[in-house]
């Protein structure tokens, strides 16, 4: 049994690599020399040639530093929410616990496109169409229930004297969460944060829908931008600008992957 749990998890693995493979074997390869025809070893070294023309024609500069700012702002933000609902849901005495978890989780259940035509019509209405801080309020909103889950199943792992003894000292609800609830809280706040960081970085719906401008559009539309002039920068040059564009998550998580082991040990609803 043992046996065969490990070739399933070797198989698993090669099939989930395979595709990650073909795009740095096809990104190697000179744009000129391309045939249209997927590589199965690398045709040439032309990585850091097809990246370089990558960043000029999608203009991948910009909207890089654009979804720094969208990813490092909504993600901090939507933490502190978060932690803040998970605290009030954990700590402070009430009923309906269970009821405010799942209206405040819920959020992360429906799914993306069912909000892009109000969405849509009301930022075209409201003048926030097409701005950063359009972005960010979109990104914001839809960071907060799965960082709230993280956070809320975290807090509930914590002794509940912690609460009642900082009470008995004449603490206020507020001096426990920021003195007691965040610093142990440490940890599942880094990983929430990161989580949000990569899931900004990486999306695309909301950037393409909300935003046309190239001062504006995060870098996953910038690079949907050069996927739509496939036929003058060829597949390899798109391939190697999808890797450029994907190397600083893979750096975070790669550089906090520690952090993901020892917070999200387990979930409790």
């Amino acid at each position: 049994m043992k046996t065969l749990r490990s070739v399933a998890v070797v198989l698993i693995s090669v099939i989930w690599f395979v595709p990650s493979y073909l795009i740095i074997v096809n990104a190697f390869t000179p744009s000129d020399a391309y045939t249209g025809e997927a590589r199965w070893v690398p045709g040439g070294a032309a990585l850091l040639a097809n990246m370089a023309a990558a960043w000029d024609a999608a203009k991948l500069g910009p909207s890089m530093l654009n979804s720094l700012a969208y990813a490092v702002i909504a993600g901090l933000l939507a933490v502190l929410v978060a932690a803040v609902a998970g605290f009030a849901v954990t700590a402070i005495p009430g009923g309906r616990r269970v009821l405010w978890f799942w209206v405040i989780y819920a959020g992360s259940l429906f799914p993306a496109q069912a909000f892009l035509r109000p969405l849509f019509t009301g930022y075209a209405e409201s003048g926030l169409y097409d701005t950063r801080l359009g972005l960010l309020l979109i990104y914001v909103a839809t960071c907060i229930p799965f960082s709230f889950f993280i956070l809320r199943n975290h807090m509930l792992t914590l002794p509940s004297e912690i609460a009642e003894a900082a009470q008995l000292d004449g603490a206020g609800w507020w001096r426990i969460f920021t003195g007691f609830f965040l610093p142990l809280s440490r940890s599942a706040l880094a990983a929430a944060f990161i989580f949000q960081f990569v899931w900004v970085w990486n999306e695309l719906l909301f950037g393409i829908t909300l935003s046309y401008s190239e001062s504006i559009r995060p870098v996953m539309a910038a690079l949907a931008g050069l996927q739509s002039a496939y036929g003058t920068v060829g597949p390899p040059v798109v391939l190697a600008g999808a890797l450029l564009v994907s190397l600083p998550t893979v750096i975070v998580f790669l550089a906090f992957q520690r952090v993901f082991a020892s917070s999200l040990g387990g979930t409790r609803i």
